[in-house]
Parts: C-alpha cells; structure tokens; sequence
C-alpha cells in the first residue's frame, strides 16, 4: 500500500499565517498599549531628595532671569482660545497621527473634554510655578502654513496657536512673555508683526520645514527689514524636524539659509542648535569639471557651530539648548555643543515643552551610560522627572557634563539667565 504523503506545505502556510497574525496582533497592542504604558503616572510632590536638589541646581543663578523661552502653547480650540490641531490628529483613520497626539496630551494631562485647552494651560503653569515661581515662561504662537502667494494652506497646517491668545495670557500673567508666530509670505505679514510689537511680543518663533517658509527668500525680505528695527529677536528651529510632519522640506530647516536674516540685521535664535540631520553644504556647493553642480552635505550641527564662529554674527546669532538632553541628541549633537565652550555665552535654554514630559523622548539611562551624568545625578533626576518635567530639564541640563582636553565642560549659569536677551 502507497504511503500517504506528509502534509507539511500546510503546516508551513499555518505557521506563516500565524506568525502574520501575530505580528499584525503585536502592532495593534503596541499602537494601543503604548499611549497607555507610557503615560505618566500621578506626580509625586516636588518635596524631599527631589525638592532639595532641584534647589542646589538653582543656588548659583539668578532666578529672575531664568526664562523659559521655548515652552509650547497648544489647544483644541475649546473655549476662546482660538487653537485649531488638524482633524487627522484626532481621528483614529489616521493610526500614527493619533498616536502621536495620545503621546502628546498624555505628557501634558489633557483629554478632549471641553475645557482641554485651559487644562494644557493650567498645568504649564503649574509645573513653572512650583519649579521656580520668580522666572518666566515665553509662551510660542505658531502660525499655519502659507504658500509663496500669501495663501494659507489648511491642509498643511498641523496644528495653530493664535498670537492673540499669547498675546492675551502675558497681559494677564505677570510670569508669561509672548512669542508670536508671523508667516513672512503673508501679505499683512508687517502689519500684523507691528500689531504684535505694540502689544508686548517678546520675539517671534518660525518652524521653517513645517509652516513652508524659506528664510533665504527674497519673500522674506520686508519681513526681515522690519524685525531687525523693532528689535524682536527670531527664534526659528533649524536641522532636520520629526515632531512635526516636514518630510517633503526639511532642506528649509539647513542653518546657513539663516543667513539672510543675519545679514538684514536680524537677532536670530537657532532652536535646538541645529542638532538633528544634514542638508547641503550651502558654502561648498560648486561646479564639477564637467559643469554639472555637485551638492556636499554636513550635519545641520556643523553648519550652525560654523556661522557661530563667523565674527560678523557676534552678538546676533544664538542658539536655544532646548531638546538637546532628548534621547536622539545625546550622542554627537549633545558633545559638539557642550564641547564648543567658546559660545557658551550665546547659548539659552528653553524646555520645548510639553515634549519634555513625553517619556520615551527621554533617557537618563543613556545619558550615563554616555557619560554625561554620574548614577547618583541620574537617581536624582529621576526624581525630579517623577514630579516636575520642568525642573526636571533644568536639573538635568545643569548636571551633564563632558570631559574634554582641558577640563570638563558644563552649561554655565548664564546660559540659563535668558532674561537678557529679551530685556
């Protein structure tokens, strides 16, 4: 009699089907798992170990100045404030939007009650008070996105803060300055930027690669004429952007393209230092022998360290240290810039926050581990991070620390001390 023949090929399509099951089931979990394993716990009280170091870090500063100058405004638009997040972020068709939105105002303790927008807000300024009530936090509008013919672009604008409502919160709270978000294409972009001057703006905050805006354009030009009078310093991110769909821009994010507003007389504040990706080497693209153009690419971060050593930018180039403790900077971009001790002075601190409070963007494990911080900082951070992620990016950002050639390297007080940019 014929023997029967084995039916492995269906056991394999089992088993591969299985594994397909399993995998698809794996992403499910994480997708709705992850928000909730991640989401902070009830805050300890800033009290004890915690409460005491926090007051060392703050014993040699003058606690006045310490202005937080990159702290994040958002809201759904409940209640006045006017606020807009793209729908894609509160629609669960759109999986990875609604992730990272869930990330987002998990960190910040809001859901999408009715009063989320005054939730986000009372709980910013309660982290800043109790870490350090006579500072101030600088509060960023952000302006939608707007092509090159003064158009807005619903569909591009992620996520608005309006600069009245900034504008409104500093004039009622004595520890809140206002950071307005102007689109230099706009056709009123002036008008609307000497409405903002009278009313007590403090400065004004570009994400190029995510709002559309090119700062080498000629279209920015007006612009740039009339910040440089008034005075109002421009704090615009620059490097490669990932909180922020700009996939499609992010050569708008290349430092040297700064240059313009620089060379108009503009006080420009790089955010995060350029610390992320590379672009085009804008000074050594050239002709080849064969007259085809050859483009060189560097770190952002080299780019930006580069026109810090440009005298000409002495004393109206900055950079904004904020970010730069997050986990996917603390390798080369954190050494370069705590290395570079010569601009130390042109350096100030902002917390970027509610990403600050968002857990897995942070790594105190890796900081040690790279370093940068001692176990017993690390113990002691942590503790601060459990009740307070403010004074926790405080903490940490006076505590790393990089061993150099001719000593060890920290960020000074002063480059907390950001009141004297501003006044």
């Amino acid at each position: 009699m014929a023997e029967r023949p084995v039916a492995r090929p269906r056991r394999r399509r089992f088993t591969r089907r299985g594994v397909l099951i399993g995998a698809v089931g794996a992403l499910v979990g994480a997708r709705w798992g992850l928000p909730w394993w991640w989401a902070p716990g009830p805050r300890r009280p800033l009290q004890g170990e915690a409460a005491d170091f926090l007051a060392e870090k703050l014993g040699d500063v003058d606690r006045a100045a310490l202005w937080d100058v990159h702290a994040h405004l958002v809201g759904l638009g409940r209640g006045d404030s006017g606020c807009a997040v793209h729908p894609d972020f509160l629609s669960h068709a759109h999986p990875i939007k609604r992730f990272i939105y869930e990330l987002y105002s998990g960190a910040a303790r809001i859901d999408d009650g009715p009063s989320a927008d005054a939730d986000f807000l009372a709980e910013l300024l309660r982290l800043h008070r109790e870490a350090n009530p006579q500072g101030r936090l600088m509060l960023l509008a952000y302006d939608r996105f707007v092509d090159e013919d003064g158009r807005e672009v619903p569909e591009r604008s992620q996520f608005h803060t309006p600069n009245d409502y900034v504008l409104g919160l500093a004039a009622d709270h004595a520890d809140v300055e206002a950071i307005v978000s102007i689109h230099p294409y706009r056709r009123d972009a002036v008008a609307r930027l000497d409405r903002a001057v009278e009313a007590g703006a403090r400065a004004c905050k570009w994400l190029p690669n995510a709002q559309g805006i090119d700062p080498a354009s000629p279209l920015c030009d007006r612009f740039y004429g009339r910040l440089a009078a008034s005075g109002l310093p421009l704090l615009t991110h620059a490097g490669t952007e990932h909180a922020v769909d700009a996939a499609d821009l992010q050569a708008l994010g290349n430092p040297l393209r700064l240059r313009r507003a620089l060379d108009a007389g503009v006080t420009v504040i790089v955010a995060h230092c350029g610390t992320l990706g590379s672009n085009v080497d804008l000074d050594a693209a050239g002709a080849s022998a064969a007259g085809a153009v050859e483009a060189v690419e560097a770190k952002n971060v080299d780019l930006f360290l580069r026109m810090m050593g440009e005298s000409q930018y002495e004393g109206r180039l900055f950079g904004d240290i904020s970010a730069l403790t997050f986990v996917n900077r603390t390798g080369r971009p954190l050494r370069a810039i705590l290395g570079a001790t010569e601009i130390h002075h042109r350096l100030v601190n902002g917390s970027d926050y509610p990403l600050v409070a968002v857990d897995p963007v942070l790594s105190t494990r890796v900081l040690q581990a790279r370093g940068f911080l001692t176990s017993e900082e690390r113990r002691l951070c942590n503790l601060v991070f459990a009740a307070n992620p403010l004074a926790f990016d405080y903490v940490v950002k006076r505590c790393v620390k990089l061993e150099t050639p001719t000593g060890t390297a920290r960020f000074a007080p002063e480059v907390f001390e950001t009141a004297r940019l501003f006044t």
